[in-house]
């Protein structure tokens, strides 16, 4: 690895909280608050076995035995429940901290949810777009988007700072454990994926893992721990997936001219050189040439004539 590259965290892993109560029963919202909702006891088991897959990959590399890992979580009590079975598989010296961040919460759909109500806001979401829409006294995935981003650069800040102190030798791994929703936000943010992209990713399953690696170039990339299958299940597309892929040997900054959304969906009619551009140009003036001496010729041709032999 570059040292350009030793400080940043070897994997950017995100954990969708385990099953709750919200999951199983969707009337427990009307009654208790989003935030307080619980896990229940198969979530919890969930969360201990994402714990342990997690310390099997984290630590599976035998040429970098001193690896470390960091934990961002969402405030909410279901997400810092699978925190806390997910930390059952960590010894302390391996855990450098973990920090409660607001700005990964789960998206807002306002306060106590009627049952009924929300069924048909749901729908009426369906009808206007999943990521514009607001829902009322709460938010849209848009408006996540812009907390998630801002939780982005305060991460940024943290590895270029080196506020975690981080040891030069040590592997280090950040985990956020978060919501479905958020988590899919954070990924479009990150790979700078478009709203019709993000409006076509499935939802994570409680406790599912999804694992940010980095690749020898100094890029992230979810096609080296997830196989072309697994993300095509999360609702990547095939250029998408392909992104991914290219991701892997890709270095730091680079820019993958040809990804459709960065550049053909807006300028598909341009021309390849500038003197391909000028020539189509000159085309564009000699046709239009063309049309303003055609609509000339006619009106001419529609006028009475002002004079013929009959009139001297």
């Amino acid at each position: 690895m570059s040292p350009d590259n030793k400080l940043l965290p070897k994997r950017i892993i995100l954990v969708r909280h385990g099953e709750s109560e919200g999951n199983l029963d969707t009337t427990a919202y009307t009654t208790t608050p989003d935030h307080k909702i619980q896990l229940t006891d198969s979530g919890l088991l969930q969360a201990q076995e994402a714990g342990a897959r997690l310390h099997a990959l984290i630590s599976s590399n035998p040429s970098s035995p001193e690896w470390r890992v960091y934990f961002y979580v969402s405030p909410y009590d279901r997400t810092r429940s699978t925190l806390r079975e997910i930390g059952r598989s960590f010894s302390r010296r391996r855990v450098i901290g973990v920090r409660e961040e607001c700005r990964i919460r789960e998206q807002d759909f306002g306060n106590f949810q009627v049952k009924e109500r929300m069924r048909a806001t749901k729908k009426v979401r369906e009808r206007f777009g999943r990521f514009f829409y607001r829902f009322p006294e709460g938010e849209s995935a848009a408006d996540v988007f812009d907390r998630v981003s801002s939780f982005l650069e305060s991460l940024w800040r943290d590895i270029d700072m080196n506020r975690l102190h981080i040891n030069p030798s040590h592997e280090l791994n950040f985990v956020i454990v978060s919501h479905g929703l958020t988590s899919r936000v954070f990924l479009m943010k990150w790979f700078k994926w478009t709203v019709e992209q993000f409006e076509g990713l499935n939802n994570p399953g409680n406790s599912e893992i999804r694992v940010m690696e980095l690749g020898q170039g100094g890029d992230y990339s979810l096609a080296i721990h997830h196989t072309e299958e697994e993300l095509a299940t999360w609702g990547l597309s095939p250029e998408m997936i392909a992104d991914q892929k290219w991701r892997v040997n890709a270095h730091k900054g680079e820019w993958k001219e040809d990804c459709k959304w960065y550049f053909g969906d807006f300028f598909d009619h341009m021309a390849d050189s500038d003197r391909e551009c000028e020539t189509e140009a000159d085309e564009e003036k000699e046709e239009e040439g063309k049309r303003v001496n055609l609509l000339t010729s006619s009106e001419y041709s529609n006028e009475p004539e002002l004079y013929n032999g009959n009139c001297c």
